[in-house]
């Protein structure tokens, strides 16, 4: 069992996720106002969260494991539950609580520093096939990098890996890349750039969720069931991040 305090890992969790929710919409903001080209407007906006999203996950891993995303934390979940050794079902309730607290704070943040409404529901539809397979393979390939890293006692490099992955699938894939449940109802708090409608939010996590269970049993195909670990080394089964 991790050995940090609960209340100590939520708060981590929602901070985590809040700063990574501000400057995720925080940038597209302010990248929207510095150019009018789009593609210039993506770099910034992709460069500023991968950036935040490794040093989150630098800082927070010893603590919560810096999941800072809903999927993350019921994949370590699922994958442990037999062994007592992950999380267990209050701590995942609490994880997500904290995530969603987090993400909604932190967007309320960004939107603030720029002088918009601390809430304010983003007009962006977001609903097509092609948007929603994109979201189920960003969220798919993000498990099988953070858990194939895991079982391969390579979770050192996830701080790199899985922002190099969120950057990689900002470009690569036709939704830019939510893959995170957190900040997807979070981006649905800011009529700006990153923003997306309310009525979008569910066929996304849906797709999302999909993606991850996928992602999930090809882990198993590739490196196998995940091992028991003993207590002293659950934390880092713990040790990955989210999604952008």
């Amino acid at each position: 069992m991790m050995t940090t305090p609960l209340p100590r890992r939520l708060a981590a969790e929602a901070v985590g996720t809040a700063v990574l929710a501000a400057v995720l919409v925080g940038s597209g903001i302010r990248a929207t106002g510095l150019s009018q080209d789009g593609g210039v407007r993506l770099l910034a906006n992709v460069l500023a969260s991968v950036l935040a999203l490794a040093v989150l996950i630098a800082l927070l891993s010893p603590v919560s494991g810096a999941h800072l995303n809903p999927l993350v934390s019921a994949a370590a979940w699922w994958t442990e539950r037999r062994s007592g050794t992950g999380l267990t079902g209050r701590e995942l309730a609490g994880y997500v609580l904290a995530q969603l607290a987090g993400a909604t704070a932190g967007v309320g943040v960004a939107n603030a520093m720029f002088e918009r409404p601390f809430v304010e529901l983003s007009g962006q539809e977001r609903a097509a096939g092609h948007l929603w397979l994109a979201e189920g393979v960003a969220t798919g390939v993000l498990i099988l990098l953070v858990f194939g890293l895991l079982r391969s006692d390579r979770g050192r490099y996830a701080p790199v890996a899985v922002a190099a992955w969120i950057g990689a699938a900002c470009w690569g894939t036709s939704s830019g890349s939510f893959a995170n449940p957190a900040l997807t109802l979070g981006r649905a708090l800011s009529d700006t750039y990153t923003g997306i409608a309310p009525g979008s939010v569910p066929a996304f996590v849906l797709a999302q969720a999909a993606g991850a269970a996928v992602g999930l049993a090809v882990v198993t195909a590739l490196f196998g069931r995940a091992r028991h670990l003993a207590p002293d080394d659950a934390r880092e089964l713990l040790a990955h991040p989210a999604g952008r």
